[in-house]
């Protein structure tokens, strides 16, 4: 897993980048923002006696079913059909955080609930990840000032 903190510079810069395509800009970067922690809820669940769910590899309660892009392309789906103003920036945020975890040491199970792993070497918090998170940071504030200023 991969600290909040990148995973929101992460989400904020692909927000920032699609910002002026976009209609309703507060919707879509509300949106990719919320969208890009969910993926996390299941960190909480295991208070909840919810292990079943979450799946209990490659970790326990957490790294299940939410961070699949299984469970991605169904709710994006089902935003596409319900309240479509919503389904491209859920992908987004959604899809760019399991991308970020795919490349950690625990990794993700990306087709859940098959049991294939897609892992990497960045290790949480390590420097490799401080380096990641300065970047997109550096991003955002490019962004900002391009798009906004």
């Amino acid at each position: 897993m991969m600290l909040r903190r990148t995973h929101l510079a992460i989400g904020l810069a692909s927000a920032f980048y699609f910002i002026p395509r976009v209609n309703s800009k507060i919707i879509f970067l509300v949106a990719v923002i919320i969208s890009t922690m969910l993926p996390d809820l299941d960190r909480g669940m295991n208070f909840f006696k919810l292990d079943f769910w979450t799946g209990k590899n490659p970790g326990p309660g957490h790294r299940g079913f939410l961070h699949s892009y299984t469970i991605c392309i169904l709710i994006a789906l089902f935003l596409a059909f319900v309240y479509p103003i919503l389904a491209l920036p859920f992908f987004l945020g959604y899809s760019l955080h399991l991308f970020a975890d795919s490349f950690t040491v625990k990794g993700i199970r990306p087709f859940w609930p098959l049991r294939i792993i897609s892992s990497g070497k960045i290790t949480t918090g390590g420097k490799v990840e401080a380096v990641i998170f300065f970047v997109f940071l550096l991003i955002d504030v490019f962004l900002v000032v391009f798009w906004f200023v």
